[in-house]
C-alpha cells in the first residue's frame, strides 16, 4: 500500500518540468517508494527505472563513450527519439553518474529523477557544472501528521500556529496522545511505524543504524577510528537539545577538537543529526555561535542511548518542524530562552506541561526580539490561548 508524503505534491509538479530532480535523505526514509510511485504516474512508455545498487544496472551507464549508452537503454525499451524519463535510484553507488546525467541532459530531451542517501556525498558528486540544471529535495523521517497517515488515520491539519492554538480540542488530544507517545519512543522511519509488533520495532531501528554505519559511514568516511565516531553518537543522546561543547566531547573521547568537528560535520551532512544555529541579526555571528544538537529521528536516538522524556519531546517537535520551516534557537547570557524561532517570526518553547511562568517568560523574550507570535508547544493538554499541542503541529 502506498502512503502519500507531504512532499509528494511538489514532486508530482516536477514531472512536468525540465530540471533534474534529486531526492536525498537518510537511508530507509522512503525515497525509493516515492520514486517508484512517480515513475508509475508517467503515461509515456518511453521510461526506465534503474536501481544502481544492482551491478547490472550500473553497467548500463559505464560506457566510456556516453553516446553508446543509448544502445544499452534500448534493451530497456527506451530511445532518444522523443522525451524520455530516466529514474536512477541510489546514485551514490556510481561515482561517475553526474557526468553521464549532465551529458544526456544537455544533448537530448531527458527528464531525470534521482535518489541518493547522503548529502555529504552528493555535495561532491554533483558539481557546480549542474548548477541551474538540478533541483534538490530532502526527505526526512515522518512527522507526526505523516505518522498518522501511515497509521490509516485521516485528520484535518490546520495551517497556521494561530489556528492550531485557538482551535485545539481536548477530545482530539486524548485520541492522539498515546500515538504521540509511540512516535516519540520509536520515531518516524516508515518500516518502524508500519510494524505492528512493538517488540520488533527496536530490532528494525537496530538494522537502520547498522545500515547507516556499514554503508554510509564506512563507504563515505575516511576516519581512522570509527569506534570513536560511534562513541560520539552515543554521547550525543543525553545532550539532545543542548549546545554542543566540543572541548568536553573531545576530552571524553580522548581525541582532538578538530576530529570532533569533522565527526559532527559528517553526521550532520549524512542526516544523522542536525545542528541548530542561534538566532541573531548577524549571519556571521549566527554561523559562529554554538549550536544545539538534535537527532534526525527520535526513535533512533531513543534506541541508541538514554534521553529524558523532555529531551525526546523536544526532539520530536524539531522533527515535526524540520521538513517545512527554517528555524533556529535564541539564548542570552548563556541561558536558553526560546527553543525554536520559526521563519524569523514565531517563537516556540517546548514543554511537557504549560505553566503561567513559562508563558510569561516566553512573552517577555519574544517581545524583546519583536517577534509577532509566541506559543508554548506541549505534550499535555492546556486550554491556554498561547499553547499549541504537539499532536497538532
Amino acid at each position: 500500500m502506498f502512503y502519500p508524503r507531504k512532499i509528494l505534491p511538489q514532486l508530482e509538479k516536477e514531472l512536468q518540468t525540465r530540471q533534474i530532480i534529486l531526492l536525498t535523505g537518510m537511508r530507509q526514509v522512503g525515497k525509493t517508494t516515492l520514486l517508484t510511485y512517480l515513475f508509475n504516474q508517467i503515461k509515456s512508455g518511453n521510461k526506465a527505472f534503474f536501481d544502481l545498487e544492482n551491478p547490472f544496472h550500473r553497467k548500463v551507464f559505464e560506457e566510456k563513450n556516453y553516446d553508446h549508452i543509448w544502445n544499452n537503454l534500448k534493451e530497456f525499451g527506451v530511445n532518444n527519439k522523443g522525451k524520455v524519463y530516466i529514474f536512477l535510484d541510489e546514485i551514490q553507488n556510481l561515482p561517475e553518474i553526474s557526468r553521464v546525467v549532465k551529458y544526456l541532459y544537455d544533448h537530448w530531451s531527458v527528464k531525470f529523477f534521482l535518489t541518493g542517501s547522503s548529502s555529504f556525498y552528493l555535495k561532491n558528486l554533483f558539481p557546480e557544472s549542474l548548477a541551474g540544471r538540478k533541483i534538490v529535495y530532502e526527505l526526512f523521517p515522518l512527522t507526526f501528521q505523516e505518522f498518522l497517515v501511515f497509521k490509516g488515520i485521516k485528520r484535518e491539519v490546520l495551517s497556521t500556529f494561530e489556528q492550531k492554538a485557538r482551535q485545539k480540542n481536548e477530545i482530539a488530544h486524548q485520541k492522539y496522545s498515546k500515538l504521540y507517545q509511540e512516535f516519540m519512543e520509536f520515531g518516524g522511519f516508515p518500516a518502524v511505524v508500519l510494524e505492528e509488533r512493538s517488540a520488533r520495532k527496536p530490532q528494525l531501528l537496530e538494522e537502520i543504524f547498522k545500515s547507516y554505519f556499514e554503508q554510509d559511514v564506512k563507504s563515505l568516511a575516511d576516519f581512522k577510528d570509527l569506534s570513536k565516531l560511534r562513541d560520539l553518537m552515543i554521547l550525543l543522546v543525553p545532550r539532545l537539545g543542548s549546545k554542543i561543547e566540543v572541548s568536553k566531547l573531545a576530552a571524553e573521547l580522548a581525541i582532538a577538537r578538530e576530529t570532533v568537528y569533522n565527526y559532527l560535520s559528517f553526521l550532520e551532512k549524512t542526516y544523522f543529526i542536525s545542528l541548530l544555529p542561534r538566532f541573531t541579526q548577524s549571519v556571521d555571528r549566527q554561523a559562529a555561535g554554538r549550536k544545539r544538537v538534535f537527532f534526525g529521528d527520535t526513535g533512533l536516538a531513543n534506541w541508541l542511548g538514554k534521553a529524558s522524556l523532555g529531551q525526546l519531546f523536544e526532539n520530536s517537535v524539531f522533527q515535526n518542524l524540520r521538513p517545512e520551516f527554517e528555524f533556529c534557537y535564541y539564548s542570552k547570557n548563556g541561558r536558553r530562552e526560546i527553543d525554536f524561532i520559526v521563519d524569523q517570526e514565531v517563537a516556540l518553547e517546548a514543554k511537557l506541561t504549560a505553566s503561567r511562568r513559562d508563558l510569561a517568560n516566553l512573552k517577555k523574550a519574544s517581545e524583546g526580539l519583536k517577534l509577532p507570535e509566541y506559543y508554548l508547544t506541549t505534550l499535555n493538554f492546556s486550554p491556554e490561548e498561547e499553547v499549541v499541542l504537539a499532536v497538532d503541529i
